[in-house]
């Protein structure tokens, strides 16, 4: 998969925006070459597996300007990266409790000139900001994730879907999903038609049941 699928799928991205999406290929393959974030299978698959994943958060919502977007547990970048060039007019705030990645993070985005990204090394539980959305790629099981980020959403929504947690997963889920009254699964294959998404979903869970275990 090349950048241009991304396009078709986002006929809207300016030339600007293509430009970045095609610099991320180049740049991920350098950095790890000397700091191993992605897996050498995925490396070569970065467009399908990496890129057009973390999109499948804007195809089931799309950010408004002025948005607070946290990611946590974002590796070298993801969601993150790809949803901050998507959309520049939206702040995002890239953690990971591990350093080499949070510095892959921040190099990657002062190379394509994300002005809109900022990366920490610090553990969720430990910030102290509240934002529109918390997006993720499973990182954990829900009922943990939800203890960590508890008390960092704002609680006025903006968006057509309530303020919460935003979490790309695959698999069966109903097991681990069934405490959540009002979460509701967005099968990413409506969306995208590469076999890759076949089980591949985001997970939206609301605000007002983020204190629940």
């Amino acid at each position: 998969m090349s950048v241009a699928s991304i396009q078709r799928y986002f006929p809207s991205i300016t030339e600007s925006q293509l430009v970045q999406f095609s610099q991320l290929e180049v740049l991920y393959k350098d950095w790890n070459s000397k700091i191993n974030v992605i897996s050498r299978k995925d490396i070569d698959e970065l467009y399908l597996r990496h890129v057009l994943h973390s999109l499948g958060v804007a195809k089931v919502q799309a950010f408004k300007e002025g948005a607070s977007i946290l990611d946590v547990g974002t590796g070298g970048g993801f969601p993150g990266i790809p949803l901050a060039i998507l959309f520049p007019e939206v702040d995002f705030y890239l953690i990971d409790a591990i350093g080499k990645k949070i510095k892959v993070v921040n190099e990657v985005a002062s190379a394509l000139n994300l002005k809109n990204v900022k990366a920490e090394q610090i553990r969720a539980e430990k910030v102290k900001q509240e934002f529109d959305f918390i997006v993720s790629r499973a990182v954990t099981n829900m009922p943990d994730f939800v203890k960590w980020v508890k008390g960092k959403v704002k609680k006025q929504s903006v968006h057509e879907l309530k303020n919460g947690i935003l979490y790309l997963k695959g698999g069966d889920l109903s097991e681990e999903l069934a405490v959540y009254k009002t979460v509701q699964l967005f099968e990413l294959s409506d969306y995208f038609e590469e076999d890759f998404f076949e089980t591949k979903k985001v997970v939206h869970l609301p605000l007002k049941y983020s204190g629940k275990k």
